[in-house]
């Protein structure tokens, strides 16, 4: 049971990365900087609890807060250039917290512990939900209420004002500017959203894994939070959580190959955007459905 618990744990944070590529994919722009807004989350978060005392629910709260800025204060910047200058300077912003991290150093004694982020080592102490005697299935519920609030939250979106402006630009950024649509305005919001959400799993992820380091927010974290979003696909807020069971069937399912794992993971990787270049739950497969559950949906759908 501890295992399955676990597991559905590591989805959420997985599932909160995917979503904070998706808000960004969806106006068009690629970005290596969620590893970096989910490291900002989960160093803020965990010195907030562990350090200065804040309650778990605030201190998560603040871990999403300082990811949003740092995508607003990104946005601005970055979303003036696109496709692969975006990549690269949205890189170097991910390889710039990693490196600030690694050399920052800020402890306190607490008890015969000592606390905080020790630069090359990591931030250990981060123990709330232990020192407070959390179950697994409250950590579990605690991670899973904020996923199931930011999952609403960008449903409402994508069938809102809003989501129709983001998928414009994402789709033809001339026509978008031409009805009026700022597309730095749309851009930057996306930016910051994603930062948000990511920050709030690096801040839940702290908390779980109690220690985190450096070397846990590279470009393979980064790299992983586009993938879920494009292979789940953006046709709904449905994608990157199709995208996280679809990585998690090939790292965590396959592990019995041994080393022919890695050979059958990219197989079915290149195999996959063959035949689903568009993602698992794309705009068609979202068109046929909400026609097939629309009152002779299944008759209109069926004559044509």
């Amino acid at each position: 049971m501890e295992f399955y618990l676990s597991l559905l744990t590591l989805f959420g944070f997985r599932i909160l990365l995917g979503l904070s590529a998706y808000v960004v994919i969806l106006t068009g722009q690629i970005s290596l900087a969620q590893a970096g807004f989910y490291a900002l989350g989960a160093y803020t978060a965990g010195a907030a609890s562990s350090m200065w005392g804040w309650p778990i629910f605030p201190a998560i709260l603040l871990g999403g807060l300082v990811g949003g800025l740092f995508g607003l204060l990104v946005g601005f910047p970055a979303l003036r250039v696109r496709g692969l200058f975006l990549v690269i300077a949205t890189l170097a912003f991910t390889e710039i917290v990693r490196m600030v991290f690694l050399n920052l150093k800020y402890t306190i004694r607490v008890g015969d512990r000592t606390i905080g982020p020790a630069a090359a080592e990591g931030f250990r102490g981060i123990t709330y939900y232990f020192q407070n005697g959390w179950s697994s299935l409250q950590i579990v519920a605690f991670t899973w209420f904020f996923v199931l609030v930011v999952l609403l939250a960008f449903w409402l979106m994508d069938r809102s004002r809003a989501g129709a402006v983001l998928r414009a630009v994402g789709e033809d950024e001339l026509a978008a500017s031409s009805v009026g649509i700022n597309l730095t305005a749309a851009k930057v919001a996306a930016m910051t959203a994603g930062g948000f959400v990511a920050g709030l799993a690096g801040a839940l992820y702290a908390h779980y894994a109690t220690y985190v380091s450096q070397e846990d927010f590279g470009v393979l974290l980064a790299t992983f939070a586009i993938a879920y979003a494009l292979i789940g696909g953006t046709g709904s807020v449905l994608g990157p959580i199709a995208g996280v069971l679809f990585f998690s069937l090939l790292i965590d399912g396959l592990r019995f190959l041994g080393d022919w794992r890695n050979l059958l993971f990219g197989v079915l990787i290149v195999a996959m955007m063959n035949l689903r270049p568009h993602g698992i739950i794309d705009v068609g497969l979202v068109r046929r459905v909400a026609s097939l559950l629309r009152p002779g949906g299944r008759k209109a759908y069926a004559g044509d």
